[in-house]
């Protein structure tokens, strides 16, 4: 795990993570990216929850791994793919974090994915 200071949520910044009822399919166009039954949903004080998958189903012929990385400290320090769909590379459209803080730990190996490049959707 990182050696920067992790926050702990609480009152002033909430977060809970729960397993998603439902399927949660993962688009880009109209070509499925991914598709899940073991998401975690992730919801951050007052912003719009973020679906979490598996990084195990995504196809993984579509990712690129780079070099960018991010820093929160609620959740630790994030990693980055990029999706290459019909030709189109997406970069840093995907992100992950490979050793989340503990508070956040069931989104550990998981994947999101930014809401302007991927449409992601829970399916009952």
């Amino acid at each position: 795990m990182s050696t920067r200071q992790h926050k702990t949520p609480g009152p002033d910044h909430p977060i809970t993570v729960t397993p998603t009822s439902g399927r949660v399919v993962a688009r880009v166009g109209d070509t499925v990216v991914a598709t899940s039954t073991s998401a975690q949903t992730l919801q951050e004080s007052t912003y719009p929850a973020v679906q979490y998958l598996p990084l195990a189903d995504l196809d993984p012929v579509l990712l690129t791994k780079t070099a960018t990385t991010s820093w929160c400290p609620y959740k630790g320090e994030a990693s980055y793919y990029s999706l290459t769909v019909d030709g189109a590379e997406l970069t840093d459209a995907v992100w992950t974090y490979e050793d989340a803080s503990p508070a956040v730990a069931p989104i550990t190996g998981h994947v999101a994915f930014y809401p302007d490049r991927v449409s992601v959707t829970v399916e009952d």
